[in-house]
């Protein structure tokens, strides 16, 4: 899948966070697995032996759920944890065919892999993108709040309040 599936996901595992901080930190915590694919920085040999090894395994998630607990205002490790490893679970589904996850390495070289991978580039993907950025965007309704916070809390309360107005016939007073 493709990283910003990945984040909008990890994104709305952590809603019941009451911190924004916490929220982002889950986030990142769900797109940690591809640090590895900054190896294409070497060159695309490195690339394609050492993305999917390097930061898809079991090293990379006590890293990350160490991180984030200690930046984080809430428990998060858990959390972080589940959304690293959903990562994990949706590259094995839709990553491509042939391309494994190596979760115990540097222990070992064991590959982890699903016969019914799809491509990267297929209509699985494209749905749950689209389901997942719509969801996303229903936060708004719900939470007053989208994705966008990752980026912006003012370009989130922009969209939020854009939203709200058109779905809820929210009336909003600007202030001078």
């Amino acid at each position: 899948m493709n990283p910003i599936v990945h984040a909008e996901l990890a994104w709305l595992a952590a809603q019941g966070l009451k911190e924004r901080r916490d929220r982002i930190l889950v986030t990142c915590a769900g797109l940690a697995p591809d640090l590895d694919g900054l190896t294409l920085l070497a060159g695309e040999a490195y690339y394609f032996r050492y993305h999917h090894v390097i930061f898809h395994g079991y090293v990379g998630a006590i890293v990350t759920a160490v991180a984030c607990a200690a930046l984080a205002r809430q428990r998060v490790a858990a959390l972080s944890l589940f959304t690293f490893h959903l990562h994990l679970l949706c590259d094995l589904a839709g990553s491509g065919p042939g391309w494994p996850i190596y979760y115990y390495w540097p222990t070992s070289m064991r590959e982890w892999f699903w016969e019914g991978q799809w491509n990267l580039a297929s209509w699985q993907n494209a749905v749950i993108g689209l389901a997942t950025t719509l969801l996303c965007l229903a936060c708004a309704l719900r939470f007053r709040r989208t994705f966008v916070e990752v980026f912006s809390a003012r370009w989130d309360a922009e969209v939020t309040r854009t939203l709200r107005r058109r779905f809820l016939r929210e009336d909003f007073v600007r202030e001078p």
